[in-house]
């Protein structure tokens, strides 16, 4: 699937860091997964560039977890397809800010 135009939901700490509101669009070309959308977050907002995902690993970082249609994508491979409902705009990916502690 290719699309346009990405619906996506930042936790509030990316939002200050990028100054931006909860949800922005992100242009993605061909096909549409978290890899690609976040490629396009990075290029759009260069300040995040290691917020979301290692600078050299490019894997997701520990405390970030991705969700779409009330699902955790957060083990999916990056490289797996996104649901249709997200790509053609219906729903947003939601990128969140996980915690931890007892």
């Amino acid at each position: 699937m290719s699309a346009g135009e990405i619906r996506v939901v930042l936790p509030s700490p990316l939002q200050s860091l990028a100054q931006v509101p909860r949800e922005i669009t992100v242009t993605v070309t061909g096909k549409v997964t978290v890899r690609t959308v976040v490629d396009a977050i990075e290029a759009r907002f260069p300040m995040l560039r290691g917020t979301i995902r290692d600078h050299v690993t490019k894997e997701r970082r520990a405390f970030v977890r991705f969700f779409a249609c009330q699902q955790d994508l957060s083990l999916e491979s990056p490289d797996a397809p996104l649901p249709a409902s997200v790509v053609d705009g219906r729903e947003p990916l939601l990128v969140v800010g996980a915690m931890a502690g007892g």
